[in-house]
Parts: C-alpha cells; sequence; structure tokens
C-alpha cells in the first residue's frame, strides 16, 4: 500500500491543501485513497464533510481516518493508497515513524527565510534516517504559494541547489485553490480548460510520485534449479531425473544400493514453531502511530 507524507515542521505552508490536492487527483484516477489526517486541527476531515455535499462523480472513493477510543484508524476494504497530512513540529521519533511507513515524502516550502531554514533542517534530519539515505522513502520540495511576478521561482530553486534538496514543482498563489478547499474540491474537479494553467504546474509534481502512486508489480519467484551436477552413478534413479528434481531429494535419505539391507528412516528432530507473523498492514502500523499522538479525547468520541 503506497504511502504520501506531506511534512512541513513551520503551520501555514500549505500540508493540507497539497494533501487533499493529491487525494482527488487518485480519486479521479481510479485509485481508491485514504486521507489520513494526524493534525489536530482535523482540516482535511472538515475537507471531506465539505466535499460529501458536492455533486463529484469520482472513479474511486475518498475515505478518512475514524478517530476514537477504541480503534484509532479503520482502513476501510478496497483502499490501496494513503496520503496522510502530518502535524506541524515533526522532529526526533515522530518524524523518523513517518519516514519508516512513508514511501514518498513532499515538503511544501513558501517562499520565506523562516520556511526555507525550517525545511533545511527538516530535510538535513530525513537524510540521516537509513530508510531516506536508502532512497527507499523519497524526499522531495514543492514551493507553495509563489507570486509569478516575482523571483520567488529562482529564489526556491537556487536554495534547494544549494542544500542538495530534490526541488520538483512550485504551485502559484491564486483563490482558485482558497475557493476550492472551502467547498471541499480542488482543481482536479473543475473544467481542465478554466484551470489549465493550474494544472500544469501539477505535472512535474505528479511525473515524480508516478512511480509511489503506480508501482510496478514484483516479479514472481522462481525456485533455483542446480546446474553443474556430475553424473549419478549406475542403478542410481536419481541419474533419470532432472537437475531442478534432484535437488528435491533429501540428502539424508540416499537410496540404497542393490542387496542393502532397508534401514529405517531417522526420524526428523522437532523444530520449534515459527514465531507468530506481525502484521504487515500499513494502516495497522499508522494506527499505532498516531496512538503516540496525544489525540484528544473530543475526537474521540
Amino acid at each position: 500500500m503506497p504511502v504520501v507524507a506531506v511534512v512541513n515542521r513551520k503551520g501555514g505552508s500549505g500540508k493540507s491543501t497539497l494533501a487533499t490536492h493529491l487525494s482527488a487527483y487518485c480519486a479521479h484516477n481510479g485509485i481508491p485513497v485514504m486521507l489520513g489526517d494526524v493534525d489536530k486541527q482535523q482540516s482535511t476531515q472538515a475537507w471531506l464533510r465539505l466535499r460529501s455535499q458536492q455533486a463529484v462523480t469520482n472513479k474511486a472513493p475518498i475515505v478518512g481516518w475514524t478517530v476514537d477510543a477504541r480503534s484509532v484508524l479503520r482502513s476501510p476494504p478496497g483502499v490501496t493508497h494513503v496520503i496522510l497530512d502530518t502535524p506541524g513540529g515533526l522532529r526526533g521519533f515522530e518524524l523518523a515513524r513517518v519516514a519508516m511507513f512513508a514511501d514518498a515524502i513532499i515538503m511544501p516550502v513558501c517562499n520565506s527565510v523562516f520556511d526555507r531554514e525550517s525545511a533545511a533542517d527538516c530535510f538535513a534530519e530525513l537524510m540521516a534516517l537509513p530508510r531516506v539515505a536508502s532512497g527507499k522513502c523519497k524526499v522531495a520540495a514543492v514551493g507553495m504559494r509563489l507570486d509569478a511576478r516575482t523571483k520567488a521561482d529562482e529564489t526556491l530553486r537556487d536554495w534547494a541547489s544549494k542544500h542538495k534538496i530534490p526541488f520538483i514543482g512550485v504551485l502559484r498563489e491564486t483563490q482558485g485553490y482558497v475557493r476550492c478547499v472551502e467547498q471541499g474540491l480542488t482543481l482536479f474537479d473543475l473544467p481542465a480548460s478554466k484551470v489549465e494553467a493550474d494544472l500544469l504546474q501539477w505535472q512535474p509534481i505528479l511525473q515524480w510520485l508516478q512511480p509511489v502512486l503506480h508501482p510496478k508489480p514484483a516479479a514472481p519467484l522462481t525456485r533455483p534449479v542446480a546446474t553443474g551436477m556430475s553424473p549419478a552413478p549406475a542403478g542410481n534413479r536419481a541419474a533419470s531425473l532432472k537437475p531442478a528434481q534432484v535437488s528435491l531429494l533429501a540428502p539424508d535419505h540416499p537410496e540404497p544400493a542393490p542387496g542393502t539391507p532397508a534401514t529405517p528412516p531417522r526420524t526428523a528432530k522437532p523444530q520449534p514453531s515459527a514465531a507468530p507473523a506481525r502484521s504487515g498492514s500499513v494502516a495497522g502500523r499508522l494506527g499505532s502511530w498516531l496512538e503516540s499522538f496525544s489525540v484528544s479525547r473530543l475526537l474521540q468520541r
């Protein structure tokens, strides 16, 4: 189950706007997606309630988390992707846990010295984590709310280059985003002809996320075939078998030679039972992570 997390320590950077748009993109492309909101403000859940009142035709549903005292996270059947909107101020163990669950992390960055320095510190901490350093969890920055009349785009790209942060696109400041969010909509819900310029800015971002949102199926495992075997002696029935079949014979029960009295087979020693497999459910792991946050009792009711 691919997980994309939107992370920024600084509030007001556009995390919820980015998360809701990515969820709507998935829904319009037939990807059942769960929009997870770990922020105490529950902004994306409020957006989902507004969206339920709109006549939006999606190819797949967008579902949110159900937060209560018994089950912090309930993953509905059929959900294949998770978009995670995280709270501000993530650092240390909590930031490491996000990287542990996510396949990609997007950092929305506004063009101010405070936003840039905060994002640079967060990126440096992420790169110190083994899963990010090894490339299993990709990280990139997106410029948010940029004024097209200024050199904000150039400033952010120079900043990203200086800190060696992958910079995958910019989203300009426009009232289209504000009006959409207030109605539970996104630019992907509007006629493309009306928001063509803004949708073009999403193309490099979606292209970077393509391997995560549409992962290639894993190749089936094949049994290794033994090669380079020496000829079997005459009279041994293994000589007529193919190498792959020979490799399946028990090595401690050879074929007895003609005229040799048969010996009773050795009793195999009982093997210790395997430890119970740990649940691989991403929803379960995300739920345990969410439990580590101080979720208010009001939300648990």
